[in-house]
């Protein structure tokens, strides 16, 4: 009997249908998701005085040093290149935190995977909400620089909406796939941890894409660039090319389509793995 229930199992045919479910399912709870992530955020920084703020400051100093270093450096008007290294480090912040975070996304919440029948989406959208909550308090930084640098973005600022929501498309699409290859392969957080801090440097975070001149054109082809280039494009230099746009399209496919994979095929193994 037993061997029987888990061939079934193995060839279940329902596997798609059940992931949908639980997707869907876990859509329908976003709100539980909203109130586990704004309860992480307060546990995390409990009997702090500045709480998150903390990361703000840390932010600030970054890049009011590295503003003045780099900007000699390279030998660029400050007041250019500050509204540029802002927007860009705080995207880079919030794309490598969600990264590290979702590694442990489900490995973090074996309890109550063990004890609830909750939907698995719940927890990746935990995961998101939690690190989009961190850099929502950095926002008032940006501001300031642009306020002070004399930056005022035109109306191609509006473009930041679909870029914003390729960025979570994106971030749930990659805690799903990080989420179940951590929790198979629990020496992968490691590895991921240095290819992002390589990408770091190999990205236009601290140096701005004009000085690679001739292999600028070919920035396209580094995810993290594009990522981060359709929000801080129509924010810092005045629009995002259209190849950009094309490329964040099909990056975004193919890590959906690579999740989906994922999540539909080892779904049911998932609480074995934590």
């Amino acid at each position: 009997m037993g061997t029987e229930i888990y061939v079934r199992d193995a060839a279940d045919p329902r596997k798609a249908a059940r992931a949908v479910e639980d997707l869907v399912g876990g859509w329908r709870q976003r709100r539980l998701a909203w109130a586990l992530a704004w309860l992480d955020t307060r546990n995390r920084y409990r009997g702090s005085v500045f709480g998150p703020f903390w990361l703000t400051f840390s932010t600030a100093v970054m890049v009011g040093g590295l503003g003045v270093l780099y900007s000699t450096l390279f030998k660029l008007d400050i007041r250019l290149y500050l509204p540029f290294l802002a927007v860009s480090l705080l995207l880079w912040n919030t794309i490598n935190q969600i990264t590290a975070e979702a590694c442990a996304a489900f490995t973090s919440a074996d309890a109550i995977i063990r004890q609830m029948r909750l939907p698995y989406t719940v927890h990746i959208l935990r995961t998101v909400f939690r690190t989009f909550i961190s850099a929502a308090h950095s926002l008032p930084l940006i501001a300031l620089v642009f306020l002070v640098c004399g930056h005022l973005p035109g109306p191609e600022a509006f473009l930041i909406v679909p870029g914003f929501l390729i960025l979570i498309l994106n971030a749930i699409a990659g805690a799903f796939f990080l989420g179940l290859l951590c929790a198979r392969f629990r020496d992968i957080p490691p590895i991921v941890a240095n290819i992002m801090q390589l990408a770091f440097f190999l990205s236009p975070i601290l140096w701005k894409p004009e000085l690679l001149e001739g292999g600028q054109a070919w920035l396209f082809l580094n995810p993290f660039y594009v990522l981060i280039e359709v929000i801080r494009g129509p924010l810092v230099e005045g629009g995002v090319p259209l190849r950009v746009w094309a490329a964040a399209v099909v990056y975004s496919s193919g890590v959906v389509a690579l999740a989906l994979v994922f999540f539909v095929r080892f779904r049911n193994r998932l609480a074995f793995w934590i």
